[in-house]
């Protein structure tokens, strides 16, 4: 029997825009990498795939496609579909503070629920305290430490990570987004490498126990397991942070790291250690805060 391609059926930007949000909707994709449901998965894959804006769009929605675009859209389609690959890969860019990142399997996939934090320039806890050093540990794309420059304009910010890989990503954020003047990568195996002490470490460390990378979604095998696993309770790293960040922490500094569903375990593993669990207008959680004069209080008298 001979099939037709859908190519020769489809023209426009609506057109796919339909035939995108079938295909997803008939498929059992797990959306948690930039989109929560199957329209704006479709609208990102196509608009984006095209180089068209993701709103105030509608001006395109009728214009007819090369051959070329549409077979690339359609190929991208077949991917997230058949192979289960997180959109953000086959663009190429995520999404995270309202900026763009680069992204591949080098790195996660830009989620973090700190970016809110960072928007609101860390208040109320920072207060008046003046910021000029950051640290992004455990930085991956560059996403958070990126974010909070450009926030904290005049802040020199360390993006850190153990993988090479990943901060080549990272160094094409700095370029990207141009700050080169004030940001820097440091290869690090968490505090290792790291000299001198910063106003505000903020991490989003792997914290996936063994139960849950054994039963996560097909999307989350395109990413980099480094960037995930984190031991039986998910707290391998976040452990080497808390014994080592009161002494890369200016007096009066912030600790921000997120473990996700990991917290539990966190919880459970320092019931003494006074952690602010932090809320979020835009959703997500798993994200504890902690002052220096904390943290030190609690080393001296454990």
């Amino acid at each position: 029997m001979f099939v037709t391609s859908p190519i020769d059926d489809l023209h426009s930007v609506r057109d796919y825009l339909r035939y995108a949000s079938s295909k997803f909707a008939a498929s059992p994709l797990f959306f948690g990498h930039g989109t929560d449901n199957v329209w704006d998965e479709a609208v990102q894959l196509v608009m984006r795939s095209l180089y068209l804006p993701l709103e105030n769009n509608t001006l395109f929605l009728d214009a007819r496609l090369t051959r070329e675009e549409r077979e690339l859209i359609l190929e991208r389609i077949d991917r997230r579909v058949n192979e289960r690959v997180p959109l953000a890969y086959l663009l190429g860019e995520a999404w995270f503070m309202g900026m763009p990142f680069h992204v591949d399997q080098r790195v996660l996939v830009p989620r973090s629920p700190i970016g809110e934090l960072i928007e609101n320039g860390f208040q109320p806890w920072l207060a008046d305290k003046p910021v000029e050093r950051i640290l992004d540990l455990c930085t991956g794309s560059g996403c958070i430490g990126i974010g909070a420059a450009s926030v904290f304009i005049e802040a020199e910010v360390d993006l850190s990570d153990i993988s090479a890989d990943a901060l080549e990503v990272a160094e094409s954020n700095i370029e990207l987004h141009g700050v080169r003047e004030r940001v820097r990568t440091v290869q690090s195996d968490v505090f290792e490498n790291i000299k001198g002490r910063y106003d505000i470490i903020v991490s989003n460390p792997p914290y996936v126990d063994a139960e849950d990378l054994s039963g996560m979604p097909d999307e989350y095998r395109h990413e980099p397991e480094l960037g995930l696993a984190a031991g039986e309770d998910g707290l391998d790293i976040a452990h080497r942070i808390i014994a080592g960040a009161a002494d890369h922490l200016t007096p009066g500094g912030l600790l921000v790291v997120e473990v996700g569903n990991s917290w539990v375990a966190m919880d459970e593993a320092y019931p003494d250690l006074p952690l602010t669990w932090l809320e979020f207008e835009n959703g997500g959680d798993g994200v504890f805060l902690i002052t220096e004069p904390d943290l030190r209080q609690w080393q001296a008298s454990s």
